[in-house]
């Protein structure tokens, strides 16, 4: 082979093997877990806010570029993103993330779910038929994930192993650190009762050993009828109710209702880190929960 051939072809590959790892994220959260674990190993994107619903997305050409030029793909899965991902990634027709290939990682495949229906029945409303898909809202499972993504990484990127690791420890020990300072605030609300908008809060209930009380959706992903908001006023009347949950991207009029009714402030928590590219945007994200629930947190 000519030997400036030669060089060429070293150049390109040495190039290619140095250069950021193009990740599409589904939401931001795993755009949050992803860039702390890869630094700048990583280049990456997420399809949704912490200001939308991640069941209800357009599966826009943007995004299928996106998905067409991914080297790795990080969704929650467990039917979350059924409505938009299976179409982004039949557009795209990209082999590097379909699903079974090693740049397909989905989060909750690496741990346990809640809420496991023992049947399907869709009279149900918005059942998840692999469990309750919404993990990152509990620390500890996301520390798992936490580990698997970054083995995925490695596997993608074997020569930055030991900064992966790094990252990754640095990251562990920080939200370890975080959440022992605020251990007696999180005994505290235990046994708390709280209503919340949509049952999208179990792993936070889980978590923190929440009592949820009641739902304003009659069922997943039904907006509550009047007559159903009323007798949850007489539901509630005895329960003493310290909270009424929502995400900030959910309509606060059904909320703001009963908040009347029962006298009961409303906490419209961030669902997802907002700035998830700033550093530490994961660790200030549970801490922001925190405060809103126990620490210093106002009402809205």
């Amino acid at each position: 082979m000519n030997r400036s051939i030669y060089c060429a072809l070293l150049l390109i590959c040495s190039i290619e093997a140095g250069a950021s790892l193009k990740v599409f994220t589904c939401e931001s959260e795993w755009a949050a877990l992803t860039k702390t674990i890869g630094g700048d190993l990583v280049n990456v994107f997420s399809a949704t806010s912490a200001n939308q619903d991640p069941h209800f997305i357009e599966a826009r050409p943007s995004l299928i570029a996106r998905v067409r030029r991914a080297d790795l793909l990080v969704c929650s899965g467990a039917g979350l993103e059924a409505g938009w991902l299976p179409l982004l990634l039949r557009k795209s027709a990209n082999p590097k993330v379909q699903p079974g290939t090693s740049g397909h990682f989905i989060a909750t495949s690496h741990v346990n779910l809640l809420e496991k229906p023992a049947t399907i029945d869709r009279s149900r409303g918005d059942v998840h038929a692999a469990g309750n898909p919404h993990v990152h809202l509990d620390p500890d499972r996301m520390l798992i994930i936490g580990r698997a993504l970054r083995d995925r990484i490695g596997q993608l990127r074997p020569e930055s192993a030991a900064q992966l690791d790094d990252n990754f420890r640095d990251f562990e020990n920080e939200l370890t650190s975080m959440l022992e300072r605020h251990s007696v605030e999180i005994l505290k609300l235990a046994g708390t009762n709280i209503v919340v908008h949509h049952n999208s809060w179990v792993y936070l209930t889980d978590w923190l050993q929440l009592n949820q009380v009641a739902t304003i959706e009659p069922k997943p992903g039904i907006p509550p009828t009047s007559s159903f908001l009323a007798s949850l006023v007489g539901q509630l009347s005895s329960i003493s109710v310290k909270y009424i949950i929502r995400a900030g991207y959910q309509n606060p009029r059904a909320s703001k209702w009963l908040a009347g009714r029962i006298e009961t402030p409303v906490k419209a928590l961030p669902y997802s880190p907002e700035n998830w590219e700033t550093e530490g945007a994961l660790i200030l994200w549970y801490k922001r929960i925190l405060e809103a629930l126990v620490l210093k947190g106002e009402p809205e």
